[in-house]
């Protein structure tokens, strides 16, 4: 059997190369220009964001004279064309970037879509950058409405609801009766700087006199009004006439005689005050006395006393009785003191409940309600607040113990055994 030539592959030389004519030879090269089709598809890279680029548009505008000279049937792809795409697409970008510097960042990160994936404006992608920065509002939004609505306020309490039915409580009238108070508390108030025009008194001597009144208070059982308006009374009338200091207890006595006349419904005779003055006094001076306090006073006894302000705090602080024994131990040895005349009768009662909550609880405490009533913040208690506290440490180490016996008995609690809240002196709360 003889082989002929025509089955056997022949070769030939082409610039060098022996080529075949095999079919083999044939698939390897189609395989090889669908290779290179695939990498000019896939050109440039595969960032999906944050544009997109036609590349039709690129050969319309880099590629309009050639595009007008090729055939109408579709354009292999050979290594010869891709470089050539390339080089225009390099050359187009060297332009851009010279015309306008910021489009090199975003031609690096296009994408090319060919012409047979052409789709509307409808369907093309939006950047990513751009949903996310209208969502990110929207967003933020949702956070802060969740957290709004983690956050409870404390409501303020009706503390007046109980007694609605008790008409000694006249619920009706008494946030009226609270807001004159706070109105005239002012005229209740004295200069802080009164014992200057005094010259045979000072801060000290007060101190003592009121000290020595609190311990004859507590022996006659006369009620805390009767108190708070004698201190008031003492201040008021040594703020406006001088006073030698031999008559300085006599104008104590006074004081609470007159106040006693004002509250109480048993008053203590002229006698019984003349001897616990260990007969200091006449009658007659004691009389004599009384009839120049009250020109003076020019008989204005009906003032808001850091009293009346007590009362309704301590109901708002829902009080009980150990917590209402604590404000007053307070309160008292701060009427012992001078330089508290610096602050009104309302705050000195808002700071003693405040203080006697700290005391009680062991934290700072100070509720919506008890700030509505009082009208006082926390941060306006505090500096009050800490001379209490300091008041109370030393109550039973200080010269004037006077209110610390009174509240050592079982009568009082025990109330000035009661640890100080010392939390209270940091300067940093």
């Amino acid at each position: 059997m003889v082989i002929t030539d025509e089955n056997k592959p022949t070769n030939f030389r082409v610039g060098g190369l022996e080529m075949g004519t095999r079919k083999s030879s044939r698939q390897e090269i189609r395989q090889n220009r669908r290779a290179l089709s695939v990498i000019n598809q896939n050109l440039v890279g595969a960032q999906a964001y944050p544009c997109v680029v036609n590349k039709r548009t690129l050969s319309e505008n880099y590629d309009i004279c050639e595009k007008k000279q090729a055939d109408p049937v579709h354009r292999p792809i050979t290594r010869k064309f891709a470089a050539q795409i390339a080089n225009t697409q390099q050359a187009s970008f060297q332009e851009t970037k010279k015309a306008n510097p910021s489009a090199s960042e975003g031609f690096q990160a296009c994408i090319f879509i060919d012409e047979e994936h052409k789709s509307t404006k409808e369907d093309q992608p939006v950047p990513m950058f751009l949903e996310q920065t209208e969502a990110m509002p929207s967003g933020t939004e949702e956070m802060e409405e969740i957290e709004m609505e983690d956050i409870v306020e404390e409501p303020v309490m009706d503390i007046d609801s109980c007694d609605a039915k008790n008409p000694l409580a006249v619920v009706d009238y008494i946030e009226d009766l609270y807001a004159y108070y706070r109105k005239m508390e002012s005229f209740s108030c004295v200069s802080t700087n009164y014992m200057a025009q005094q010259f045979d008194i000072n801060e000290r001597m007060r101190s003592i006199l009121i000290d020595w009144l609190i311990e004859v208070h507590d022996k006659f059982e006369l009620t805390k009004e009767t108190l708070f308006l004698t201190v008031n009374i003492i201040d008021r009338f040594l703020s406006k006439q001088t006073v030698v200091r031999k008559k300085l207890q006599l104008v104590g006595l006074v004081a609470m005689l007159l106040a006693c006349k004002y509250e109480e419904v048993s008053v203590p005779i002229v006698g019984d005050l003349i001897l616990i003055s260990d007969k200091a006094y006449t009658r007659k001076e004691v009389l004599d006395m009384e009839s120049l306090m009250l020109n003076t006073l020019q008989f204005n006894m009906s003032v808001p006393t850091p009293y009346v302000f007590m009362q309704r705090f301590l109901k708002a602080a829902q009080s009980d009785n150990k917590l209402e024994q604590l404000s007053f131990f307070l309160i008292e040895l701060s009427l012992v003191e001078y330089e508290m005349l610096k602050f009104p009768p309302s705050l000195l009662a808002a700071a003693a409940v405040y203080t006697a909550q700290c005391t009680l609880y062991a934290y700072k405490q100070w509720s919506k309600t008890c700030e509505w009533h009082a009208s006082y913040s926390e941060n306006q208690l505090l500096e009050c607040s800490r001379l209490m506290v300091g008041y109370h440490q030393n109550a039973a180490t200080g010269k004037l113990t006077g209110v610390h016996r009174k509240y050592c008995t079982s009568k009082f609690g025990y109330t000035a055994k009661s640890e100080p809240a010392h939390f209270l002196l940091d300067t940093q709360l």
